[in-house]
């Protein structure tokens, strides 16, 4: 299958490709503003261009994919802030201009990245897809409104498409700087001998899922025979989740052993857009293309401590 993988010089992306490349034929879309160069798979079919340019549509056209999975973004929380316009063009009208590129190509499936900041704060954990959606950032808000132009360019077309709802992704290669994941933050600072800093009391949850089981639902949602728009309650959207909640504190706790690091974590006021807890069920891709979360989170800890070690940044 031709596979094209919009953003795979990202994190999650090149994670994606080195996984498809020995079975499937795969293209790579990317900008290169947040992805990097050394992640690119030196034999996946490779197009430096920007999502909401004007090359896209031929671009799409020239690699003729079947599948066309989406993962660039916008996806900073504090960014979206900053520059609300730029997190707009990048991730709805982006998400809009890979839409009907894809369709128009031919090809027949497109899978596309949602966030868990599409809802907001919750009432009640952990979260299903059917829950009113209240993001509290223009990063949630535009995330929203890009599976909105998914459905509205694709319904009625021949592309069968869903949008996966991540919760809070870590892994290797991911970029402390860029995307902010307190992960690679934490794991970034340890690396280089300085003390993570905790915003807020670190009371606050995330449900934390390791990048190879978001990997593996990309995958599945790529290949499942299921029709993914088609899936009843909460339409085509999944979470993509562990449905467990892990505080701040408990998570720079966990990090102590694997680093090495037995010092006081550092406090500083908690950041604008954050919510105080999140947790996902992702009950419903269990039920439509028997995805579930395998990796635990101390495992993938430890995985993403070695990477950053093994391959030190300037910590932020």
């Amino acid at each position: 299958m031709r596979v094209l993988v919009t953003g795979g010089a990202g994190f999650i992306g090149s994670n994606l490709v080195r996984a498809l490349i020995a079975n499937h034929e795969v293209g790579v879309i990317d900008d290169l503003s947040t992805g990097n160069v050394a992640n690119l798979h030196p034999a996946a079919w490779f197009r430096k261009i920007d999502i909401a340019g004007p090359a896209l549509a031929k671009t799409v056209q020239e690699f003729a994919p079947e599948a066309v999975v989406h993962l660039a973004a916008q996806s900073s929380v504090p960014a979206s802030i900053l520059n609300p316009e730029r997190d707009w063009e990048v991730n709805v009208e982006g998400t809009r201009a890979v839409a009907a590129a894809a369709r128009d190509a031919g090809a027949t499936r497109m899978v596309s990245a949602s966030s868990a900041a599409v809802y907001g704060e919750a009432d009640e954990l952990p979260l299903t897809e059917t829950v009113q959606k209240r993001p509290t950032n223009p990063y949630g808000a535009s995330k929203l409104a890009a599976e909105e132009v998914l459905a509205s360019e694709l319904a009625g077309s021949r592309v069968d498409w869903a949008s996966l709802r991540f919760s809070n992704v870590f892994g290797p290669r991911q970029d402390a700087r860029g995307e902010g994941g307190v992960v690679a933050i934490f794991c970034s600072r340890l690396a280089a001998g300085e003390t993570p800093v905790i915003y807020g009391s670190g009371s606050q949850t995330r449900d934390f899922i390791f990048v190879g089981d978001i990997v593996n639902a990309l995958i599945m949602g790529t290949t499942a025979e299921t029709m993914l728009n088609d899936a009843g309650a909460g339409g085509p959207a999944y979470n993509i989740s562990t449905g467990v909640q892990t505080s701040v504190n408990d998570l720079a706790r966990m990090l102590r052993p694997t680093a090495d690091f037995f010092g006081e974590f550092e406090y500083a006021p908690a950041r604008e857009g954050d919510v105080e807890a999140s947790a996902l069920d992702a009950t419903k891709a269990r039920d439509v293309f028997a995805w579930d979360a395998r990796v635990p989170i101390d495992i993938g800890l430890a995985q993403t401590y070695r990477w950053f070690a093994a391959n030190p940044t300037d910590s932020v």
